[in-house]
C-alpha cells in the first residue's frame, strides 16, 4: 500500500483472524502489532494479580449493565490479558480524573480508560504500546458522496466539523479550499448532514460509527476516504497506563497485548464491539 504522507493517513492491515472468524465485507480490523515479531515472555515471577481501574461510562469500552457488572472491549480485553499472563484480575470502576494518583499509590496496577498516548499523559504515567487508535474519519449522505476526498476534490465543499478541535485544526491546516462549518454539538452537527445542510462531516471515527450504525442516523449517510492518523492532531493511540518506571508491568502488557492480537482474540473483540468498523 502507498501512504499519502501529505494527508498523514494511515497504512491498516488486516489482523490475524482466528481461523473461524472473517471480518464482514468492506470491515478493516486493525493491527497494532507486527505479525512477523514475536516477543519472548518477560520474567513476571512476582506477578500473582493485576488490578486494572477503569470509568463506567464510556461504552462501548467501559460500561456498566443494569445489575452494575462491568464490561465492555476494555474490560474483555483485561481478563484476556490476565489469562495470558496467568495471573488473577480484578477490574473496578474509578474516576478518570483520580487514576493518575491511583497508580502512584499503588492502589492500582493499570489503568483502562481511554487515555491517549500523548506529551501531557507521559509526564503523568507510562503507557504499553497502543491497543488501539482514534483515527477521524469523513462520512456523507449515500445519496450524495463525493469521488475522493483529497483537498482539490473537496474546493467549495461545505464540511462540518466541530469547533475548538483537533479535527478543525486540521482542516484548516490541509482542506483550506474547503468551507469549514463550526458546530458547538455533535448532535446539531451530524443533524445537519442528514438533513443536507452540510456536505460531510469530519470527526472522531469511532463516534461517527456508532452514530451511522444508530437509529439517529436513518441510515443516511456513510464513511467516504480512508482514516487520517496525524499523531500530530489526534495523538499515537491509546495505550494501558501503568505507573511511571514500572517497566516490568509494561513489557508484560505488550507481550499480553501481541498475543492478543495474533491468535485471533482481538480481532473477535473488534467484531463484537464494533459493528460498524471505524478503519
Amino acid at each position: 500500500m502507498i501512504c499519502n504522507l501529505i494527508l498523514m493517513m494511515s497504512c491498516i492491515g488486516h489482523s490475524a483472524l482466528a481461523q473461524d472468524q472473517q471480518p464482514p465485507l468492506g470491515v478493516v480490523v486493525p493491527q497494532f502489532f507486527d505479525p512477523g515479531r514475536h516477543r519472548t515472555k518477560p520474567d513476571i515471577y512476582t506477578l500473582r494479580h493485576l488490578r486494572f481501574i477503569t470509568s463506567a461510562d464510556d461504552p462501548p469500552f467501559h460500561f456498566a449493565l443494569p445489575d452494575g457488572t462491568l464490561t465492555g472491549f476494555d474490560v474483555d480485553l483485561a481478563r484476556h490479558i490476565c489469562t495470558i499472563l496467568r495471573v488473577t484480575c480484578t477490574v473496578q470502576m474509578r474516576r478518570p480524573d483520580t487514576a493518575g494518583i491511583a497508580l502512584a499509590k499503588g492502589e492500582a496496577d493499570a489503568f483502562l480508560t481511554s487515555q491517549p498516548i500523548n506529551r501531557l499523559n507521559r509526564r503523568l504515567f507510562d503507557a504499553s504500546a497502543p491497543y488501539y487508535r482514534q483515527p477521524a474519519r469523513f462520512i456523507a449522505r449515500r445519496a450524495d458522496q463525493p469521488r475522493s476526498t483529497l483537498p482539490a476534490a473537496l474546493v467549495g465543499k461545505q464540511i462540518g466539523v466541530l469547533a475548538d478541535s483537533a479535527y478543525s485544526a486540521f482542516l484548516a491546516r490541509y482542506y483550506p479550499g474547503s468551507r469549514t462549518r463550526l458546530f458547538h454539538t455533535p448532535a446539531a452537527m451530524l443533524a445537519a448532514l442528514r438533513g443536507g445542510d452540510i456536505d460531510l462531516v469530519f470527526d472522531d471515527a469511532i463516534a461517527l460509527s456508532f452514530w451511522l450504525n444508530g437509529d439517529l442516523a436513518h441510515g443516511c449517510c456513510r464513511f467516504v476516504g480512508g482514516p487520517y492518523l496525524a499523531p500530530a492532531y489526534f495523538g499515537d493511540g491509546v495505550g494501558i497506563a501503568v505507573a511511571k518506571g514500572n517497566l516490568p508491568l509494561r513489557r508484560a502488557l505488550d507481550y499480553a497485548l501481541e498475543q492478543i492480537a495474533q491468535d485471533g482474540t482481538y480481532t473477535d473483540l473488534y467484531l463484537k464491539y464494533f459493528p460498524v468498523g471505524y478503519f
